[in-house]
Formats: C-alpha cells, sequence, structure tokens
C-alpha cells in the first residue's frame, strides 16, 4: 500500500497499526507509546491518501471509510503530526505547498458578500449545537487558564478580564466589538464598566441571539448589535476590539482591515486585536478545514500582520502570545461535544459528529504540535495612548475581579 510505505518513511515517533482494504496489518513507526490501529475500507482511499493525506484523511474519518479500531482519534493524530516535517519533505508534499501557496490568495478573498456567505457556513449553525459544548456565556475563542484547576466558564471569565484590562475602559466611552458573535463580550463590557458599545457581525443567528440578550440585560440604551460587514460601519470609537475575526479577514485585505480600524479610531483610541495566529513563516490553510469548516479562513503569522500594520502607520503598543491555552480550550469543548453528542446527532446526523469530532481534535493537536498559537496585540494611532509600562492591566484585573465576576 502506497500510503503505508509513505509513512514507514516519516513516523519517528511512537507506532500506527494500518490494516488495509486487502485486510493486511502494516506496523508503523519505532514506539514506544499508545499504538492505534486504523482500518482503511477501500482501495480507493489508498490511492487517495498518498496523493492528498491532508484533505482525504479527514474525509475518509467523516465518512467512515477510515476508522480507528483500537486507541483514538487523538492519538492517531498526535502521533502523525510529530512527524509532519517528515511529510512535508516529501516531493509531492512540497508540490503541494508550493499549489496551496499560490492558489491561497483565492481561497482567502473574502470581499464583502462573500465574506458573509463563508460565516454563514459555520456560525449558522443550529443554536442548540453551540449550547451544547461552549460555555454558559457562547464565548467561541481562546479561554484565558490561570489555572489548571479553572473550568471553562472560569477560564473564559478570565478571558474577558483580560482582554478589558488592555483597553484602558474609561466610562462614557464608545466602544466598538468587529465580530461580536453571540454578543457575550459586550454584555460583559457594558457590565463592567459604564461604557457604549456597539458590535458587528456578518452572522444572522448570532445577530438576533445577541440583540436579545441585550434587550433581555436592559441594555439597548447603550448595547446594541448590527448585521453589518466593518466596512460599513461609522465612527468614531475610542476603543476597539475583535475577538476571534481576524481568522476570516483574508491576506489580501489586512491592510484595508487596518485602515478601517484607524479611520474609525479616535486620535486617542486603542484597539485590541485576538486572533489565532502561527509561529511559522506564512503558510496556507489545512485544504480539509478550508473545506469543510471554515471556508475563506486563514491563521496569519505575526510578520504578515505587522506588515499591514506598519503600512497603514499604526503603533503596536503592546503584543501577548497565548500557547497553549487554546489546546486547553478546545479539549474541554471535546469533552463536551461527547458528552452530549446523542443530542448532536439528533440534530445532524453521524457524519457531522465525525466531522466535528475530527476538527476539534485536531485543531487541540495543531496547538500542540503544528506550531498554532494565539496572539494578543494592541494597537493605537498615538505611541502615548498607553501607558509606558505594563502595570495598569495587572491594576485593572485586581480592581476589577469582583465586578468582573458580576458582570459574567
Amino acid at each position: 500500500m502506497l500510503a503505508a510505505q509513505i509513512l514507514k518513511r516519516i513516523v519517528r515517533e511512537g507506532q500506527i497499526r494500518v490494516v488495509d482494504a486487502e485486510g493486511k496489518l502494516h506496523v508503523i513507526g519505532p514506539g514506544p507509546g499508545p499504538a492505534p490501529t486504523i482500518r482503511i475500507h477501500d482501495r480507493r482511499l489508498q490511492r487517495q491518501l498518498f496523493f492528498n493525506p491532508k484533505l482525504h484523511f479527514g474525509e475518509a474519518y467523516m465518512d467512515g471509510r477510515l476508522t480507528i479500531e483500537d486507541g483514538t482519534l487523538y492519538e492517531v493524530l498526535d502521533i502523525l503530526t510529530r512527524s509532519m516535517a517528515e511529510l512535508e519533505s516529501h516531493p509531492l508534499q512540497r508540490l503541494q505547498q508550493i499549489v496551496g501557496r499560490w492558489t491561497h490568495f483565492i481561497h482567502t478573498h473574502n470581499p464583502v458578500g462573500r465574506a458573509q456567505q463563508n460565516v454563514a457556513h459555520h456560525y449558522d449553525l443550529s443554536d442548540t449545537l453551540y449550547d451544547l459544548f461552549l460555555d454558559k456565556d457562547r464565548q467561541y475563542s481562546c479561554a484565558y487558564f490561570a489555572s489548571d484547576n479553572d473550568s471553562l466558564e472560569i477560564a473564559q471569565a478570565n478571558k474577558k478580564l483580560h482582554l478589558a484590562s488592555k483597553l484602558l475602559l474609561q466610562p462614557g466611552q464608545r466602544v466598538l466589538d468587529i465580530g461580536s458573535g453571540w454578543g457575550g463580550l459586550g454584555l460583559y463590557l457594558a457590565k463592567l464598566a459604564h461604557i457604549d458599545v456597539t458590535g458587528v457581525t456578518l452572522s444572522t443567528e448570532q445577530h438576533k441571539v445577541s440583540e436579545q440578550r441585550a434587550k433581555d440585560a436592559g441594555l439597548s440604551d447603550r448595547l446594541r448589535f448590527h448585521l453589518r460587514d466593518y466596512r460599513h460601519q461609522e465612527g468614531p470609537f475610542d476603543r476597539i476590539v475583535s475577538v476571534g475575526m481576524f481568522e476570516h479577514v483574508g491576506t489580501k485585505h489586512y491592510r484595508e482591515f487596518f485602515r478601517k480600524v484607524k479611520e474609525l479610531l479616535t486620535e486617542d483610541g486603542v484597539m485590541l486585536l485576538h486572533s489565532i495566529g502561527r509561529m511559522d513563516p506564512p503558510g496556507s490553510t489545512n485544504p480539509w478545514l478550508r473545506k469543510y469548516i471554515f471556508p475563506g479562513g486563514y491563521t496569519p503569522a505575526l510578520s504578515e500582520v505587522l506588515h499591514a500594520v506598519e503600512d497603514v502607520g499604526l503603533w503596536v503598543t503592546d503584543i501577548e502570545i497565548l500557547r497553549l491555552h487554546y489546546a486547553k480550550t478546545l479539549r474541554e469543548w471535546y469533552r463536551r461535544f461527547q458528552a452530549n453528542r446523542d443530542k448532536i446527532r439528533a440534530l445532524y446526523d453521524e457524519r457531522f459528529c465525525r466531522m466535528w469530532e475530527f476538527y476539534l481534535v485536531g485543531c487541540e493537536i495543531a496547538f500542540r504540535n503544528l506550531g498554532q498559537m494565539v496572539f494578543q496585540m494592541q494597537i493605537a494611532r498615538r505611541q502615548e495612548a498607553v501607558p509606558l509600562t505594563r502595570d495598569y492591566m495587572i491594576d485593572f484585573e485586581r480592581a476589577f475581579q469582583t465586578r468582573s465576576s458580576a458582570a459574567a
């Protein structure tokens, strides 16, 4: 089997047992450790895995053409990704990387209209689905684990307070939340400080929920949400925050994004950008993830983001890198997803469940083995817009801890 021969060349850690379509067992890797068993159910898949494993492995798992008989999906992906550098050195994979870089700008072209279609693909799924694996506030982004003992709810509250500490909030300020999701962050900030918050989203389902949440909280006079592309928003705003949205902007639109940020900010304004990124140089999106989960999505290298910020003429006043916080977040999402798997299957079907299992586990592995991380970048129009030291962030978190718990 061609795929098995490739695996035998690249797997340098752990061991995987592969049963091919003819029933022949292939033992791959030196061990020790877990030795999960994969069964391939048709001959066509054996050829597909040879030519494009990054796409067809996930597709086959979704369709049941590839099953795991001993061990777990996590163990399989962990072993394979620890050998990813060896796989990508193969001539066929190098060729696909070159093609991927050439087509990258096509896949991440997200003008007004297409951007909304891409968002709808993922975020306009059933509200019930997200309730079954997210925290109660539906924070669908990296949590902040101050302690290994933090629950997901506590870690997401930590994240919101951590973001607020970098915004230097003052009563009466106007705040814009770009990519406001289900409204949780906007609601939190409006409760935490007496400020006016506007959120914009491209998801019709998220907009409907967030508007209702603002109404139910009695905050509609200073908390509102719009179904609107950020490029159509008018300002000015004292503060801008964007969490988990920049991954959907698209590389060719980065300067457009930051030009709009600069236009919307007051002269002393501050923005906080929270996004998934990569510690590697610029690359392309995994083809399975792009096709089935996040069409138009891409996690940027810091060099790509900083280059766009520099060109627009904004100050980067602080950067923090969160490394394994998202891996811990994804593990908890997966645990809750599995605990409610029967309910999710009733909403959709078995194929959907297997697709999301592959998505959640694969993303956790990417943060552990493949250089994915989260960055929080503070940006301003003027270098004097924020204090010269970072002490104000710690002081804010300590001063607002009690109020934060109530807001969360």
